[in-house]
């Protein structure tokens, strides 16, 4: 199911958390919400299972304005962190638990539901557990019947709060995986929530970063990380080390930095800042160089050193300890600084003026069928 959504705000007590939303979700997409606490992400899937509501804006699915329905009526399958499961109730149980409390008008019989669950049981290769109680499961195999329940129901749109939060490494890693393919499998619209950068890139298909209630730039993996659209996406995608250059024709130039490596930019001349990670800065040793190494310290695998330089301040770089400069690389060494790869931001940004008025609305809270 397609879903649009424009002009949505939303804002509780004097803290604005969703800030003009525009976004559109195509049928069978599954797209991420990405971004750190407080950014709005949980609250627009929210809004989108009709759980909480906008002060104004608009969502609609297939061409349907969902404001007006209540989060019953909108068939949404909604996945949350911390699994929800009845513990009372098998697993079998739980499974069937959306078909079994529909309006007896629209509920299956015993044989189907039981039925659809046999199918989801197998589909998501829980067969062996499907007496059991969410107490005797791990927390990977709840998660799997969290699923299965919202699947169950055949599900419109289907929304996931960070769904692997509460789980150790190695399990989120297989349980991605095993998500993206059950994604395929079924072809449903998916948007999920997340703070975890990896877990969006191999899971989606789009990536919505999200800050301060506003969307800061949607793309694929690469685009994102090699291309951050502001300085926030910049920051969040780990280009921690920020420092003033100057731009002359396109090009960027700094006391002590190796520029050459990054792209013309078509920039007025003038200041700029330079966002940088510091795995992509490799200290050249250089006798008349500015920068000095502060610290050094080693993980085995990596150096990592502290730089300084007296006007500009401190950066980190991140070299591979057998690289071949590398035992040169010892305290109070001067340096210059090759940027490998980096993005330059104008050094004054001024705030772009609002597109359109929000549009208001009057939810109906009453079941629509």
């Amino acid at each position: 199911m397609s879903i649009t959504i424009s002009g949505m705000t939303k804002r509780f007590g004097q803290t604005d958390v969703l800030r003009g939303i525009e976004l559109d979700v195509h049928k069978g997409e599954l797209v991420a919400l990405l971004g750190p606490s407080g950014s709005g992400k949980t609250t627009l899937l929210k809004i989108m299972a009709g759980l909480e509501w906008p002060d104004a804006g608009r969502l609609a699915v297939e061409g349907q304005d969902w404001l007006q329905l209540a989060a019953q009526a909108r068939r949404i399958g909604f996945v949350f962190q911390h699994y929800a499961l009845f513990p009372h109730m098998t697993v079998r149980d739980n499974i069937a638990f959306g078909l079994s409390v529909r309006p007896r008008a629209e509920r299956p019989g015993k044989a189907v539901i039981a039925a659809k669950v046999d199918e989801m049981v197998h589909f998501l290769q829980i067969t062996d557990l499907a007496d059991r109680y969410p107490s005797q499961l791990s927390g990977g195999q709840r998660q799997r019947v969290a699923l299965g329940r919202a699947l169950a129901i055949e599900p419109k749109v289907l929304l996931l709060d960070e769904p692997f939060g509460a789980l150790d490494a190695a399990i989120r890693r297989d349980l991605r995986r095993w998500l993206r393919g059950v994604h395929e499998a079924t072809g449903s619209t998916t948007i999920f929530v997340t703070h975890d950068q990896e877990e969006a890139f191999e899971l989606a298909d789009r990536v919505v970063v999200m800050g301060a209630g506003r969307i800061e730039q949607i793309g694929s993996a690469d685009a994102i990380h090699d291309h951050p659209a502001t300085p926030f996406v910049a920051r969040f995608m780990g280009a921690t080390v920020e420092l003033p250059v100057s731009i002359h024709a396109g090009r960027a130039e700094g006391p002590g930095l190796d520029l050459t490596a990054l792209p013309r930019r078509a920039l007025a001349d003038g200041t700029a800042q330079l966002f940088a990670r510091p795995e992509d800065i490799l200290p050249v040793p250089d006798s008349a160089a500015p920068w000095r190494i502060a610290a050094r310290a080693s993980n085995g695998a990596h150096l990592r050193l502290l730089l300084r330089h007296s006007e500009l301040g401190e950066a980190e770089a991140d070299v591979p300890r057998r690289a071949v400069q590398a035992e040169a690389l010892v305290p109070d060494a001067p340096v210059r600084l090759k940027i490998e790869a980096g993005t330059l931001f104008p050094a004054e940004r001024r705030a772009a003026a609002a597109a359109g008025q929000p549009i208001p609305f009057t939810p109906s809270r009453e079941k629509t069928r």
